[in-house]
């Protein structure tokens, strides 16, 4: 009898991929023939053939979603049918559930257990909340004396291009369509070329759900071709961009060079996690400590990689936390019990060895981990490792690394504590741990971080926005505040005679 494991190996083996884009509604080769091999980070086993799309291929999809939105097709739908329409969106991602995770799976590399449990289905959740949210949004009509009427509207901007990375390919992309397509835009997808599977299958979904053609396009390709082209594009009204702060400026820089359109960045990550003496379960922020950088084999941009702790509980708490990272030893990402995969290439582990081998040679000192792991399958894996006896002016505890290493750095007092949260380029989250109330509200006031976590990390909803200050971007992901980026106010003044 198969073991799970075996089942999903045997379902992985009896794929059929399709790598074509989706323009207008169908499945497309890219207008000059052009592919690129996908490889899987399991173990280098071959996927499919992907549609390479370049500037024609860009131009295609987006000239087809804004006919689509000039037309009407879609903004022009009563928002209690875009609602059922998206609600329907939202059943067929989650039908199609184990499809979709094993896709996620084998193009990244992150556990099978995963993508079942979590990119899935917050993926349809977003989906489905901003659908219930649009109709339930309204506009106002601002305080005028008798003699007029003026009303403040909301608008769907038009053409959105959305890029997104390939950490959370479903999720990224999700956070984009949820509040762009809800608003009644049209909507180009580019998603990254080391995970593009699941944007073209959701697209399809879309179709299913009865998305009009051209509302939803996907474009695979490479940023410097596909994504440039998409930024550059004189018809798209807005870029919702998710990826590293260095192509974020490049989005900036192609707005001022095409139409000045908006760009909305949610960039990179080095948030701090502050433990203080006063916090009575050192074993709990251990463990929340591990479970949150080693989650998606520490490939989130809010993977809390800085961890500064009271020197006084330091070499107790930086023991307690390295006892925890062998609990996620690298595992094959297709057997259910696995915690840590695959990074998602061989780039990604150089970049990740690389960092390692600098903590070590900036006399950092690696309690657990360090190593390649799983060099027999073809894949990319690392072993969870925590470096002690680091300092605020080392590579690993400054830049973003994006695998699963973190580093111990310990302060003597509040003030310093804050002092080195604050210390970076980076601003996107960060977490307090400590029992005193006074304490914890003083601390979350002073960090300059978008989410401030209190004695937990990465409990989250849909429901609360989602970015960061300095260089971790501008506008918010999720919420209601979502819209603000895919919308336009417009006031129209009537005169009362």
């Amino acid at each position: 009898m198969s073991t799970p494991s075996t089942a999903w190996h045997e379902r992985a083996a009896g794929l059929r991929l399709d790598g074509r884009a989706v323009i207008n509604g169908q499945r497309v080769a890219a207008v000059d023939g052009q592919t690129f091999a996908k490889h899987s980070p399991i173990d280098s086993r071959f996927l499919t053939q992907v549609a390479r799309g370049q500037a024609a291929d860009v131009d295609a999809a987006v000239m087809a979603a804004r006919a689509a939105f000039d037309d009407r097709r879609w903004a022009g739908k009563a928002p209690a049918v875009r609602k059922k329409i998206l609600q329907r969106f939202a059943d067929k991602i989650l039908a199609a559930k184990e499809e979709l995770a094993l896709l996620e799976t084998l193009d990244m590399g992150k556990p099978i257990q995963y993508s079942l449990s979590v990119d899935v289905p917050a993926a349809a959740r977003c989906i489905a909340w901003y659908a219930e949210a649009v109709d339930k949004v309204y506009d106002e009509i601002a305080p005028t004396p008798d003699t007029a009427l003026a009303l403040i509207t909301r608008e769907p901007m038009g053409v959105i291009g959305a890029i997104v990375p390939w950490n959370y390919p479903m999720i990224m992309a999700a956070w984009k369509l949820g509040p762009a397509l809800a608003a009644g835009n049209s909507v180009v997808l580019k998603p990254s070329e080391k995970s593009p599977l699941t944007a073209c299958r959701l697209a399809e979904l879309a179709v299913e759900a009865g998305i009009p053609p051209g509302v939803f396009n996907v474009v695979p390709g490479f940023g410097h071709e596909a994504g440039e082209a998409l930024a550059l594009h004189l018809q798209v009204d807005a870029i919702g961009f998710t990826g590293s702060t260095r192509v974020g400026r490049r989005m900036l820089d192609y707005a001022g060079r095409s139409n000045l359109k908006r760009v909305y960045n949610e960039l990179g990550g080095k948030s701090a996690f502050v433990v203080f003496e006063d916090y009575a379960d050192l074993p709990r922020a251990a463990r929340t400590l591990a479970g949150s950088m080693f989650f998606n084999q520490g490939e989130s941009c809010n993977a809390p990689s800085r961890v500064l702790v009271q020197a006084s509980v330091a070499e107790e708490f930086t023991a307690l936390l390295a006892a925890e990272a062998p609990k996620y030893a690298p595992g094959d990402p297709l057997h259910p019990a696995t915690e840590l995969g695959a990074l998602v290439d061989e780039t990604q582990l150089r970049t990740v060895m690389g960092y390692i081998e600098s903590g070590l040679s900036e006399g950092a000192r690696c309690l657990t981990g360090g190593r390649q792991a799983r060099t027999e399958t073809g894949g990319f894996y690392v072993e969870p490792t925590v470096f002690a006896a680091a300092t605020p002016q080392m590579r690993i505890t400054r830049e973003e690394i994006f695998g699963p290493v973190t580093a111990v750095i310990a302060f003597e007092t509040e003030a310093q504590a804050i002092a080195l949260a604050n210390d970076s380029s980076y601003g996107l989250q960060a977490s307090v741990w400590s029992d005193q109330l006074n304490r914890a509200h003083r601390v979350a006031r002073a960090l300059r971080a978008g989410t401030v976590h209190v004695n937990q990390y990465d409990e989250d909803d849909i429901t609360v926005p989602f970015g960061g200050y300095k260089q971790s971007g501008n506008g918010r992901d999720k919420s209601l505040h979502a819209f603000d980026k895919y919308t336009e106010l417009k006031t129209t003044w009537i005169r009362l005679d």
